[in-house]
């Protein structure tokens, strides 16, 4: 082939169609845990607050109450794949192996919102949220309406079971027991139903039991059959052993994928540019910038499953 300007745009056209439908068609699952926050600039602050907004009945006066304020920031990452095609392959005609790498990198540019927020679920028992305690953690901190303060746990250490009622009730429902029965900081629980197990490979079988079996492995009836609305399994969490069980039914979900810069096609192929003229190489890849954080702690219940 002639190596000229039409053809090099020809070929580049070409591989951004193919990065465009392997991105179109890549599945992704973060949409159902986490929501997605626009950033127009390096960072954003969010100024979580110590309690969900919630109505109460009107009575005189309005019911003003100073709620404590947290800062949480969360600064935007820049990511890329990039893939150098080399002139003689142009000449030569050689370009079939680029084809697939670009459809690789479409469909990796798509998955980029899945691996930010699979790290933040790895990482919710040594990662800080709003209120400065890990997102699962032992002691975060709830005041009621009487100024006194307690501390509130959303971190478990049982292992997902559907091998008797006991060890089913001390995992799966020893966290909707938790979830449910979290208040306000006036001590109105917040009535919060959880509806997705996130589990790893390990845990699929278990998860399936509990969300589908009329009978759990001990022949005893399965109370939680049909409670699990969906089950989330992450190959990205291997052979760990943690699950999680959220409410992702309100506006704001226990994860956010902040988005700066949505993943871009993009290429260089000025014929006159250094790269071509010392090195014979042209350039395309994906360009990103964004980040993730976490919501209310709430909306998360997580176990090591380490027993």
């Amino acid at each position: 082939m002639i190596v000229n300007k039409a053809n090099i745009e020809a070929i580049f056209i070409s591989l951004k169609t193919s990065f465009n439908k392997a991105f179109e068609g890549a599945p992704s699952f973060w949409p159902d845990v986490a929501m997605k926050v626009p950033s127009s600039t390096k960072q954003n602050d969010y100024p979580w607050f110590d309690r969900f907004p919630k109505m109460r009945k009107w009575v005189g006066d309005k019911h003003l109450k100073s709620l404590k304020a947290y800062k949480y920031t969360i600064v935007n990452d820049d990511f890329e794949a990039t893939v150098e095609v080399d002139r003689n392959d142009i000449e030569d005609d050689t370009l079939g192996m680029y084809g697939p790498m670009a459809q690789e990198a479409g469909f990796s540019s798509k998955q980029l919102p899945d691996e930010i927020v699979v790290d933040l679920i790895k990482g919710s028992f040594e990662n800080e949220c709003f209120d400065g305690q890990y997102f699962c953690d032992v002691d975060h901190e709830v005041t009621n309406e009487n100024g006194d303060v307690s501390s509130v746990s959303n971190k478990l250490t049982a292992a997902l079971s559907c091998a008797t009622l006991a060890l089913a009730e001390a995992s799966l429902g020893a966290a909707m027991t938790a979830m449910e029965s979290f208040t306000d900081n006036e001590g109105r629980p917040l009535g919060l139903i959880g509806d997705t197990l996130v589990v790893g490979p390990r845990n699929r079988a278990t998860a399936t039991v509990l969300k589908n079996n009329d009978k759990l492995e001990d022949g005893k009836p399965n109370p939680y059959k049909d409670t699990i609305k969906k089950i989330v399994v992450l190959p990205w969490l291997g052979t760990s052993t943690a699950w999680f069980w959220l409410c992702t039914t309100r506006p704001v979900k226990p994860f956010v994928y902040q988005e700066r810069k949505a993943p871009v096609f993009v290429s260089q192929t000025n014929m006159e540019a250094d790269d071509v003229f010392m090195r014979r190489k042209y350039k395309f890849g994906a360009e990103a910038r964004g980040a993730g954080g976490y919501g209310f702690w709430q909306l998360c219940v997580g176990s090591t499953g380490a027993g």
